[in-house]
């Protein structure tokens, strides 16, 4: 069965079913999304296969996205929410379980803790999300990337997942630490990274140059067979379309094989995540 080309990393939400307060510094993102608008942009771009991931830390928010999956072809899985902290996070995680559901992500970053991830009540929580079968995506920024590598060597049995490249400096054009941190992740076996979000902390009208820095660490530090794409999907509105954002991740790999872009683009998501995206 061949692999279709994956998003691995986009967002839906409804403003009517709950409100999304972290959208209140961004009035372009102040109304709802859906996935219906996005459909003409994956068609476009021969994207056979989705990853929904969660946006606010609400039990309510997981069992709606699993809906949505369950009735659209085009979510292969989604990235949801527990609390990681509850008591029976593992029956919490039971209570959840559907074909679609391939992951748990909490907003780490907006931990003001730079060590959340290192505390006991975390590491027995995402224990329990690799004892379900589920992948952890890890959102942090740079100061938070030595909790996430001591994490993931904590936890080898887990697969991770790490967003957005942990949201380099690239306006500022800083390159390191965060350059030697996520050497010192990829170094672990069981993490991988998506190469999303990064137009949006990029300047304005993100140019290939202004990327290529922090693509080439990326890649070269977790290879291909660890990397996926990831539109992150409205938010990469922000900078630019999907188009543009789909046409700079595929610049940043134009060096890679064709075996190796089709891990990027699809492959590393089916694996990592355990999808089963359909035949095209």
């Amino acid at each position: 069965m061949s692999v279709p080309r994956i998003d691995a990393h986009y967002h839906v939400w409804d403003l009517r079913a709950r409100p999304q307060p972290w959208t209140g510094a961004f009035p372009a993102l102040q109304r709802s999304f859906g996935i219906d608008e996005l459909r003409p942009s994956l068609a476009r771009h021969h994207i056979g296969a989705t990853v929904v991931v969660q946006t606010v830390a609400d039990a309510g928010e997981t069992p709606e996205l699993l809906t949505l999956a369950a009735s659209d072809p085009a979510i292969a899985g989604v990235v949801g929410w527990t609390d990681l902290t509850a008591p029976g996070v593992a029956d919490r995680l039971a209570a959840l379980a559907a074909p679609e559901l391939v992951g748990i992500r909490h907003l780490v970053q907006d931990e003001p803790d730079p060590d959340w991830l290192t505390r006991r009540e975390v590491q027995a929580g995402i224990a329990a999300v690799g004892a379900a079968g589920l992948a952890y995506d890890l959102l942090v920024i740079p100061a938070q990337l030595p909790a996430a590598i001591e994490t993931v060597r904590r936890q080898p049995g887990v697969r991770f997942v790490l967003d957005h490249g942990a949201k380099p400096l690239i306006r500022d054009r800083v390159l390191e630490p965060w350059g030697a941190l996520i050497d010192g992740l990829a170094a672990a076996p069981n993490v991988a990274v998506k190469l999303s979000g990064l137009v949006t902390e990029a300047p304005a009208d993100p140019a290939p140059d202004d990327l290529r820095p922090y693509c080439d660490r990326l890649l070269a530090a977790f290879g291909p067979d660890r990397v996926m794409f990831g539109s992150d999907w409205p938010v990469c509105l922000l900078a630019c379309d999907y188009d543009r954002t789909i046409e700079l991740a595929e610049g940043a790999c134009a060096g890679l094989s064709a075996a190796e872009q089709a891990s990027v683009f699809g492959g590393t998501a089916a694996r990592w995540y355990a999808i089963k995206p359909p035949e095209i």
